[in-house]
């Protein structure tokens, strides 16, 4: 008789709904507007490139896309961070880099959430160094009280309390990332 039990997930729908994908497709939306208005006259034939962080902004990276109005293009990257503490150490690690270059572009890292703000403030740093023409962030979800560093985003859609959440691409071990809403996992996650 085996003692390995699989981990179980509560359906996602007995999760509260923090953000409808109506919402989140009203301020995707929004901020494809705004972004194609402050770009529209840099734009000289280059287009601007979105950086997405993996895998949790592929959802919102794509939906952006689709809502800029101008010339864009996309590129992935994906860290990890070191250690399996709940705190993070603060060490993290490149896993994928950029394919293509981007000297001279408009960036905009897109990202799900923005938090302690170690991931960003690291992908910043590794992003000026490849000497874009401007570097913006973009973020689906900022949980400003749990900032470790000073970094804000220049496109949030929307601020929350410090609270697990998943969907929307963002997920609990890999499982809800498909959810079309954005939800709050309940506060002891099963097994921990």
């Amino acid at each position: 008789m085996s003692t390995n039990t699989a981990p179980v997930f509560p359906p996602a729908s007995s999760m509260e709904i923090l953000f409808s994908k109506e919402q989140i497709a009203q301020r995707v939306a929004e901020i494809g507007a705004q972004i194609s208005a402050e770009y529209a006259g840099q734009d000289s034939g280059q287009p601007i490139v979105l950086i997405g962080v993996l895998k949790g902004a592929a959802i919102f990276l794509a939906d952006l896309a689709r809502a800029i109005t101008i010339s864009n293009t996309f590129d992935f990257v994906a860290v990890s961070s070191y250690g399996r503490a709940r705190v993070s150490s603060g060490a993290v690690k490149l896993i994928k880099d950029i394919d293509n270059p981007i000297e001279g572009k408009h960036v905009i890292i897109v990202e799900d959430i923005l938090d302690t703000g170690l991931t960003l403030s690291y992908l910043r740093g590794l992003m000026l160094q490849h000497k874009p023409a401007s570097l913006k962030i973009a973020t689906c979800l900022d949980k400003p009280e749990r900032r470790l560093v000073p970094i804000e985003a220049d496109y949030i859609a929307f601020s929350i309390p410090n609270r697990f959440v998943i969907g929307y691409g963002m997920d609990y071990a890999e499982v809800y990332r498909n959810v079309a809403d954005i939800r709050i996992y309940p506060e002891t996650p099963a097994g921990h």
